[in-house]
């Protein structure tokens, strides 16, 4: 019989601590990368079919509105594992190294000395692309950064007897094999046949064009990073290929998900377990002529994820809550996990809204993404603001730094209100807004330049 609080404090004494934390629900979070929130067929996407994630979505709360913090693997996943946003930190840039003071502070330590059995397999990529030693961060190392073999030691750990909850972490590298695609690179992680026939190609994206109004800095960096790249002169039928690529790898790694979900679905693990499926940042997937990661583009920065409730409550659901996939991440697990978040973190849990499971449940009023062009060296730097209705970006420099899309009506983002006389109130709110999140979130003990926030 489930024990409310106060029976529970009663027999806290007289109860071993392994018992009662049987009581506490296994959590397991996998993770790929570079994978847009709309690259599911579960999301609507016919260029592919992704039945494991389909499952994923058919067993918990899907969320149509999550972003990452940074849309860049190493900033976004050191936002998941420390808590706080790259800029606070100073992990903007791949191969980062992690600060001192946040070594003893990250999601595996904090979840390892709440009495979980922790564990991680594949991509850690925090600062190092694997985990550093067999046991690092809190976490047991399972399997080194290699798509291959992955789930299959997260399935030898499912089957493992546990005298404690247990966190898995499976952390797959694709679809980010696009990459050395687009580079005309061997895929480290997948095997995939292009079609004899253009015609057997998803056709370009509705907003394929660059929009009027566009932000230049995008350009400019664009020239900078692909100066040499195959993509520099991309044909349309070219990135039709390219979006044939990407869902194919969406699909290679939809199917090694789909063995941890077999296991999930053999030992019944559904009762007993939080599940979390989630990827670092999207992919620009031929949208405005852009491929990989780094701009605000919803492409990039929109990004799935699903929280599976134990005994699959408020299965099948989808809500338009606002979640930051990054910061979110850890005061979610600890609060299912009955862990303590340390001071100075800066994300909420969801909770409270995934197990209410109602469109009309109180979230966040907005939330932030932030960018750093740190691999051109073109010294470009943005922020993205979301609100309910609207995305406000901002960038540091160029023409048309200032941009503003209707969520409702333009999601392709082919229309910048900020341009508009009637959209001004809109456009400063939405500084207002950024202007208080900025002076909230200090990068090494100071307010970033407000100045950056047109008047």
């Amino acid at each position: 019989m489930k024990r409310n609080l106060t029976s529970a404090l009663f027999c806290s004494a007289l109860v071993p601590m392994a018992a009662m934390a049987q009581d506490r629900p296994n959590i397991i979070y996998i993770m790929t990368d570079q994978q847009s929130a709309t690259a599911m067929s579960c999301a609507g996407n016919t260029d592919l079919r992704t039945p494991n994630m389909d499952r994923l979505a058919a067993h918990g709360v899907r969320f149509e509105n999550a972003y990452c913090s940074m849309p860049l693997s190493g900033p976004s996943r050191s936002s998941m594992f420390t808590g706080y946003m790259p800029g606070m930190v100073g992990l903007c840039a791949n191969g980062t190294p992690l600060p001192d003071s946040l070594r003893t502070q990250t999601l595996g330590t904090l979840m390892s000395e709440a009495g979980y059995n922790c564990a991680y397999a594949g991509k850690w990529h925090v600062h190092t692309n694997s985990l550093p030693s067999e046991h690092a961060f809190g976490f047991e190392r399972l399997h080194e950064h290699n798509d291959y073999g992955l789930a299959e030691a997260c399935v030898e750990f499912l089957r493992r007897k546990q005298d404690k909850p247990f966190f898995l972490v499976a952390s797959f590298d694709n679809p980010h094999n696009i990459c050395e695609y687009a580079r005309k690179q061997k895929m480290p992680y997948a095997a995939i046949e292009e079609p004899a026939d253009i015609e057997d190609c998803p056709n370009l994206p509705a907003n394929y064009a660059v929009a009027p109004y566009d932000a230049d800095a995008l350009a400019f960096e664009k020239s900078l990073k692909y100066r040499l790249h195959p993509t520099r002169s991309y044909t349309p039928d070219d990135w039709r290929r390219y979006r044939n690529a990407y869902c194919r790898l969406v699909e290679t790694v939809d199917a090694e998900i789909g063995k941890i979900v077999d296991e999930i679905d053999r030992q019944n693990l559904w009762k007993n377990t939080v599940v979390i499926f989630a990827s670092d940042h999207g992919d620009g997937q031929g949208a405005h002529q852009w491929n990989q990661k780094t701009a605000l583009y919803e492409e990039v920065a929109n990004v799935p994820f699903i929280v599976c409730l134990p005994g699959g409550k408020n299965a099948g659901k989808v809500l338009p809550q606002l979640v930051n996939a990054g910061v979110d991440l850890m005061p979610s697990v600890c609060d299912w996990g009955g862990a303590k978040v340390p001071a100075g973190r800066k994300g909420v849990s969801i909770r409270p809204i995934v197990e209410k499971g109602d469109t009309a449940a109180p979230g966040q009023l907005y939330i932030v993404s932030e960018t750093a062009f740190t691999e051109t060296g073109g010294g470009t730097v943005g922020w993205m603001v979301r609100t309910a209705d609207y995305k406000y970006v901002l960038y540091n420099m160029g023409l048309y730094r200032e941009q503003l899309f209707d969520m409702k009506s333009d999601r392709g983002e082919m229309r910048n209100l900020a341009v508009e006389q009637k959209y001004r109130d809109v456009v400063k709110q939405h500084r207002a807004l950024l202007e208080e999140w900025m002076k909230n979130h200090p990068v090494n003990g100071k307010t970033p330049d407000l100045r950056y926030i047109p008047e």
